[in-house]
């Protein structure tokens, strides 16, 4: 989704590996008055995006920004070639046309080269490292209990698997996976709100509305 009146703003992305799963993000604070109209633009954009080979899914963040509301749109395809498929696309290029009066600074798209990544800033500064690391001990302490619970009897039954390394191995694969693929995406959109905050203004200070 390319900027307003339609630059792309992306970091290169020809030094990705083609065979490698990218991240983009996509940042849009919506002019007031219109969230509305966006949120409908939104639901077709992300659904025609998922027709596209190679595309993994989507996660969106609303939050707030110099008081508007702030869209972050976080789109994983299996590949640079994808998501630069869908970069290109014509119909990817209409309709952030369409969207374009809506925006109030314009479309900004940014290219992560890794392969996942949790805490997507929806301001121009990501969330403080002890909120992050909060979160992370929320998400990742109930595993460390109840994964080895489950993997138990499995390493009762086959006393191979029960060695250490090889049950320490698994119970850790377990937990990443888990961590990665399924439960940190949902606790970073649960806990958006407070990740995003932006501090109290001192008394006298200008409130944006």
């Amino acid at each position: 989704m390319p900027e307003s009146v339609l630059s792309a703003d992306a970091i290169p992305t020809s030094s990705l590996s083609a065979d490698e799963i990218v991240t983009l993000v996509v940042k849009h604070r919506v002019r007031q008055g219109l969230e509305a109209r966006y949120e409908a633009w939104l639901r077709r954009i992300v659904a025609i995006a998922g027709t596209y080979p190679g595309h993994l899914g989507v996660d969106i963040i609303r939050g707030k920004f110099e008081g508007l509301h702030m869209f972050t749109c976080v789109l994983r395809f299996c590949s640079t070639d994808a998501m630069q498929s869908w970069l290109d696309s014509a119909q990817r290029r209409e309709l952030v046309a369409e969207a374009s009066p809506m925006l109030a600074d314009g479309d900004f798209t940014e290219v992560n080269p890794h392969n996942e990544f949790w805490f997507v800033p929806a301001s121009e500064s990501p969330p403080p490292r002890w909120k992050q690391a909060c979160v992370t001990f929320l998400v990742i302490c109930p595993l460390t209990l109840l994964i080895p619970l489950l993997w138990g009897p499995v390493f009762r039954a086959v006393p191979i698997l029960g060695h250490y390394v090889i049950s320490t191995a698994l119970v850790t694969v377990t937990i990443v996976l888990l961590v990665v693929y399924l439960l940190m995406p949902q606790a970073t959109r649960l806990f958006a709100p407070w990740l995003n905050a932006r501090p109290a203004s001192a008394p006298g200070a200008d409130h944006e509305g």
